[in-house]
């Protein structure tokens, strides 16, 4: 799915319609010190097993994808919940 690189839209921050550069949301790296990461080491610690079973077949082939939009007059980011799409393409508005 093709998404153009600037979108006009509303924000919060401004109180009003403004161009955004739309970029795709990528999770950052896990830190290691977080409590939900040393109790997740801490329950696959042991002999042998995995914390849950493996799955074996999955249902879904997609993922869904999130854009992020920042402001180009303050600078806010916001997320926008994205739909389930293979591939996002972020062109160049001719």
């Amino acid at each position: 799915m093709e998404v153009p690189q600037i979108i006009r839209t509303y924000c919060p921050r401004c109180r009003k319609h403004t161009e955004h550069k739309v970029t795709l949301y990528k999770p950052g790296k896990r830190r290691k010190l977080a409590e939900g990461e040393r109790r997740y080491i801490a329950k696959k610690k042991g002999y042998g097993s995995k914390r849950r079973p493996e799955q074996k077949r999955t249902a879904k082939i997609t993922k869904k994808q999130v854009i992020k939009l920042k402001c180009r007059e303050c600078g806010y980011i916001q997320h926008r919940k994205g739909i389930r799409i293979k591939k996002l393409l972020i062109v160049e508005k001719r």
